[in-house]
């Protein structure tokens, strides 16, 4: 068994940095401020699943969420999959959706 493991002080000199890591692996890298993390949030190549931990629940939900680049988006929780919501990254972390609606139209060939 893998013990979940905190990674202090990433730099985006180190290659977890620019690692799409699958748990339970959490790499701690700081920011100065709010647009700053913005920024190191959408320096990747990946964009699967972002978590956005805050005591301001509305604020990022009406203005930061918005402005990662991530398939997904789960504030104050972890990455959960729900049947009936399509599921799938952006950039090199995926194409197309699974699950939900978007989903099934995935496994099909429409013709026209």
């Amino acid at each position: 068994m893998i013990q979940p493991t905190v990674l202090a002080d990433v730099t985006p000199e180190m290659p977890v940095f620019h690692t799409e890591t699958f748990g339970p692996l959490f790499p701690l890298i700081k920011a100065e401020n709010e647009k700053d993390a913005i920024e190191i949030a959408n320096n990747s190549i990946y964009g699967l699943g972002a978590n956005l931990f805050t005591g301001n629940k509305e604020k990022a939900e009406r203005e930061i969420a918005p402005q990662l680049e991530s398939g997904l988006v789960f504030i104050n929780d972890t990455v959960t999959s729900i049947v009936n919501v399509p599921f799938g990254g952006i950039k090199n972390s995926g194409m197309g959706r699974e699950l939900g609606d978007l989903g099934i139209k995935e496994f099909t060939n429409p013709k026209t």
